[in-house]
């Protein structure tokens, strides 16, 4: 595997490139416009209130991608780091008091995502620090994800840099991230290549772990998170699914709406390619999943067919060793089943939350679809992600 300060020097070597404003006419800008409207109409996009939620009052990558997927090379440019609470830019220079979230932005050839920073206290900047990225759900921001999932709080006890990236509203309507179109689930190309140039526009400024970096999403942000994992294994050391969906589930409207209803489908043929394409160039990304089986928005059964993406990819390990666990936490009864190698290393974890809806498990009322009672999803994720590196390849 290539070091990840390979493909990160191949970033920072771009030329800049100035991004043009987004033709609302363009066919695929429609499409996302009708599909955010239809589900919500449908009520399939999560409301800021339902009876399992609680809502909140608070508010690319590398040159090497393009040589995988026969791309035109992303041109990247870096949008200095700002400092928080202001628009001013700063440079890359300036010491950002730890405990602190830095706002920040990327750009390259597929468009810009900003995205909030969070540092950690006592962290110590001579010493290199996991990083996690953060995939919001629709209608969220990354305030109020951060709100929600806690995820701060744990990034202080456990020494780790957290972003948040942002949907735009010109992207997604409802501010999804574009799980469902096929220009947006390839390597080197769409969001992904956003993302994953975020974590090299982030290994300017700090020193991060390069075989520890991770992402997490809810919903829409879940999805992507299992589309990063599959495009840029390279990249991500680990992947955390909460009421998610599979690689691939969904190209078009129709294939959106049935996936998120459960109901099964037939990949596309361009899907099918791109996930067999990536399978073979890379290895499975250690993954742990939670989905509530009384959730109403994404199916349940989204949750058991990662899995199963997972563990049938020719990647996987040969032999793997099953354990079942019932238990209770936070006052709901969960099952738990973790598939390890033979070394005793979890590979997957499914968490299934009985009675729990669409809404991060363990998490604080204060922010928008986090649900209070279960198991703490967040800190369950991040001791999962730090058994796990890039430095051997596992």
């Amino acid at each position: 595997m290539k070091p990840l300060h390979s493909i990160l020097s191949r970033i920072a070597r771009a030329t800049p490139h100035v991004i043009a404003p987004r033709d609302r006419t363009a066919p695929g800008v429609d499409i996302a416009a009708t599909i955010d409207q239809a589900l919500t109409t449908a009520g399939l996009l999560p409301r800021r209130r339902d009876d399992a939620i609680i809502k909140s009052g608070v508010s690319s990558l590398p040159a090497r991608a393009t040589a995988d997927t026969g791309a035109t090379p992303l041109n990247a440019r870096k949008t200095p780091p700002s400092r928080p609470g202001s628009r001013k830019a700063s440079t890359s220079k300036d010491k950002v008091p730890a405990g602190t979230s830095v706002d920040r932005s990327y750009t390259n050839a597929a468009g810009t995502r900003a995205y909030k920073l969070y540092i950690p206290v006592d962290l110590d900047p001579a010493a290199p620090a996991p990083l996690l990225m953060m995939l919001h759900g629709c209608t969220q921001d990354p305030d109020d994800f951060a709100t929600g999932t806690r995820m701060n709080s744990l990034a202080d006890e456990n020494g780790v840099l957290v972003a948040y990236p942002a949907q735009t509203a010109r992207a997604n309507g409802s501010n999804c991230w574009n799980w469902f179109r096929s220009q947006d689930q390839a390597r080197g190309a769409g969001e992904p290549s956003i993302l994953a140039g975020i974590v090299a526009d982030i290994a300017e400024d700090h020193r991060i772990d390069e075989t520890r970096v991770y992402v997490a999403g809810l919903s829409a942000g879940a999805a992507m998170a299992v589309i990063l994992g599959r495009t840029y294994s390279d990249v991500f050391a680990g992947v955390g699914v909460h009421s998610g969906l599979p690689f691939g589930a969904a190209t078009d409207m129709p294939g959106a709406f049935a996936a998120m209803q459960g109901r099964a489908t037939t990949r596309s043929a361009a899907a099918d390619a791109s996930s067999s394409a990536t399978r073979r160039a890379n290895r499975i990304v250690p993954t742990i999943v939670f989905h509530g089986d009384a959730d109403r928005t994404v199916n349940s059964g989204n949750g058991r067919a990662i899995v199963d993406d997972i563990l049938e990819s020719p990647q996987a390990p040969a032999q793997l060793t099953v354990d079942s666990t019932e238990a209770t936490a936070g006052g709901r009864a969960y099952t738990r089943q973790t598939y390890a190698d033979d070394s005793g290393t979890p590979i997957v974890e499914l968490w299934e939350l009985h009675g729990a809806g669409h809404a991060w498990s363990g998490g604080n009322p204060a922010g928008s679809f986090a649900d209070a009672g279960g198991p703490d999803a967040s800190a369950e994720m991040l001791r999962f992600f730090l058994q796990h590196s890039n430095a051997d390849g596992a």
